[in-house]
């Protein structure tokens, strides 16, 4: 079916018929030379335009997952039998590790809790920022949809001079002589004002509308992920903070086990003074000082990169000097039941929520390319005044439009499948990620047990590992033994201290990981350090 519309403007103002009649020919003259251009001009609307296309559905894309990186921590046992039993880190990658330097910073050493910590990173950490203006765009694109299904008004003024040529058209007049008066080949100049407001409203368009809801959705699942990159901030900037304690306190350990080393090198220097001890005993303590100290400073060297890595996620200056004043602490809670705490974190994980919003969307798209079948209605209207500023009169048009889908080219039943795929996506995206989340909060439970456990037996076996160097160092006064047996006893001491952070800030991490894992990250951060357990009132 075609349609063509084709409108030509006459305007013929009644008192011109009271006007003399060489201005009465001129303007019969110009609507006659209107009327002969009307077959080029309907040629051209014919040609130029055709069927008009359904409002496609707004097709999303295929993954739902919106991440500016990741954060997680790793715990695992050590594969030296002698070192630490076990080793728990922390891993960041992508915008997480980075920052917006903050300018409201004073000079001078900055003395930083965790808390302080925390806020810093959630207002300057790029992860944060790169969330929020991802959020700030679907936002955008949201409003776009809307403003499909909204009126659009607009006033139009304008101000036309023309001239009409009538020889160009072919136009040529041969008047009788004596006739007294001529036909010019050329009409004008002259000139009108019009003044018109424009109405354009879709009264009714399901595609338009379905894209509106699915963009709904989409804006939703966007600030949940921004949410759930706060989580991420905070799991990031409070684990590198305790790794950083826990790095100063190994340090402050090593210093005493390297004045240890110094005290047993002078006992068997003096001995071997007297001739009560051999040149290799001295050797043996003094390798054992060196060793100790190396262990020093590869510790010193590690506590300066972490302090610049913890700088950088919470947008500090890399040259200020920083200051932790929180300590490690062991305060046990009783450890949630598993099947309670996977139920409370399917409910507050937010990015499990952001993959249901991401599913919704996808099954709204999928209606919509289903609704691009359907008949659409929409209204245009303008009225105005057309004239010269000192004669004028009231013009309008109102245009009613009703489309009803017939053949587009298979067009839908792409725009279904592709939605269909986008759909299927995503519903997978949400059984992993559910999947992912219990995952989460089993292996934090796990974590946290193993860190219990391993720091009681670290703190018993710091306190045989003191006592054993105490009666190997009596003994070695004594001359009862070489420093042989001193030696390993130091080394059972450094082990012991060793371990005891290394599950000190084990402990620390899981109670943090777990309340990340359950969605609660920002929430139990003030009682991290106490004895109050992930997803508790204080």
């Amino acid at each position: 079916m075609y349609i063509i519309k084709f409108q030509v403007p006459i305007v013929i103002n009644l008192k011109d018929v009271f006007r003399p009649t060489r201005t009465l020919l001129l303007s019969l003259l110009a609507a006659w030379s209107m009327i002969m251009m009307a077959p080029s001009l309907a040629w051209a609307q014919f040609g130029g335009a055709g069927a008009q296309r359904s409002t496609p559905a707004v097709q999303l894309p295929e993954s739902g997952r919106i991440a500016p990186g990741t954060v997680t921590t790793q715990q695992q046992a050590a594969p030296n039998p002698s070192g630490n039993v076990v080793n728990s880190s922390i891993q960041i990658g992508g915008d997480f590790q980075g920052s917006v330097l903050s300018d409201k910073i004073p000079t001078g050493p900055f003395q930083l809790t965790l808390e302080d910590a925390v806020k810093l990173g959630l207002a300057a950490n790029l992860g944060v920022l790169t969330a929020d203006d991802t959020s700030r765009a679907t936002r955008a694109e949201r409003l776009r949809a809307l403003s499909n299904l909204l009126p659009t008004i607009s006033i139009d003024a304008s101000e036309t001079s023309t001239q009409i040529n009538l020889a160009a058209f072919g136009f040529k007049f041969n008047l009788p002589p004596g006739t007294g008066f001529s036909i010019p080949t050329v009409v004008g100049p002259f000139q009108y004002s019009q003044l018109l407001g424009n109405l354009s409203q879709s009264l009714w368009d399901p595609v338009s509308r379905r894209n509106w809801h699915a963009s709904q959705e989409s804006e939703r699942a966007s600030n949940l992920s921004a949410r759930d990159a706060r989580e991420m901030v905070v799991l990031a900037v409070a684990g590198t903070y305790l790794q950083t304690v826990a790095t100063a306190a190994r340090i402050v350990s090593q210093r005493a086990q390297v004045e240890n080393a110094q005290a047993v090198n002078h006992q068997a220097e003096v001995r071997k003074e007297a001739g009560t001890n051999a040149r290799i005993d001295v050797t043996r303590t003094l390798v054992e000082l060196q060793g100790q100290e190396q262990r020093l400073n590869a510790l010193e060297s590690d506590l300066r990169k972490q302090k610049l890595a913890l700088a950088r996620l919470i947008g500090l200056p890399l040259n200020r000097d920083l200051i932790l004043s929180e300590q490690l602490a062991f305060n046990p809670p009783p450890v949630p039941d598993a099947a309670g705490a996977v139920q409370q974190a399917f409910q507050k994980r937010w990015d499990l929520q952001a993959a249901e919003s991401q599913v919704r969307a996808a099954e709204i798209v999928v209606s919509a390319a289903h609704a691009e079948r359907l008949p659409s209605a929409s209204l245009t209207a303008d009225y105005g005044l057309l004239g010269s500023p000192v004669s004028n009169h009231g013009v309008y048009t109102v245009t009613g439009t009703l489309n009803v889908p017939v053949y587009q080219g298979g067009r839908v039943k792409a725009d279904v499948q592709q939605a269909e795929s986008t759909l299927h996506q995503r519903q997978a995206e949400l059984i992993d990620q559910r999947g992912r989340v219990e995952q989460d909060v089993r292996t934090a439970l796990i974590e946290l047990e193993t860190a219990i456990g391993e720091v009681r037996l670290a703190e018993n076996n710091r306190g045989f590992a003191n006592e054993t160097l105490r009666e190997a160092r009596d003994r070695f006064n004594a001359g009862v033994t070489t420093t042989v047996e001193v030696v390993q006893a130091q080394e059972q001491l450094a082990s012991a201290e060793s371990d005891y952070i290394s599950g000190l800030f084990a402990f620390d991490l899981a109670r943090l990981s777990l309340s990340r894992a359950m969605g609660e990250a920002e929430t139990d951060l003030p009682t991290l350090l106490s004895g109050v357990h992930p997803g508790a009132k204080p």
